[in-house]
């Protein structure tokens, strides 16, 4: 399966990716595991995922062309 990474600020210096190719990995828990053992600075950093455009809360499934954004976290105004 394969999703599309898009990852902004100081994580985008961190996490230079585009695609993956994520076969064996079904949900945003998985991925983040996975994000955290091939960029261990990551797991220093606060930050929040995004799925298809929807900030998530709480594990969710991943299908193939998903979107996946890591992003640092930030306040409004």
């Amino acid at each position: 399966m394969e999703i599309e990474i898009i990852s902004f600020g100081k994580i985008a210096e961190l996490v230079n990716l585009k695609n993956l190719n994520i076969d064996g990995i079904k949900d945003t828990d998985g991925l983040q595991k996975h994000l955290e053992a091939a960029f261990p600075k990551l797991k220093e950093i606060k930050y929040k995922l995004a799925l298809n455009r929807q900030i998530i809360h709480a594990n969710s499934p991943l299908t193939s062309g998903s979107v996946v954004a890591i992003m640092p976290p930030f306040s409004g105004g």
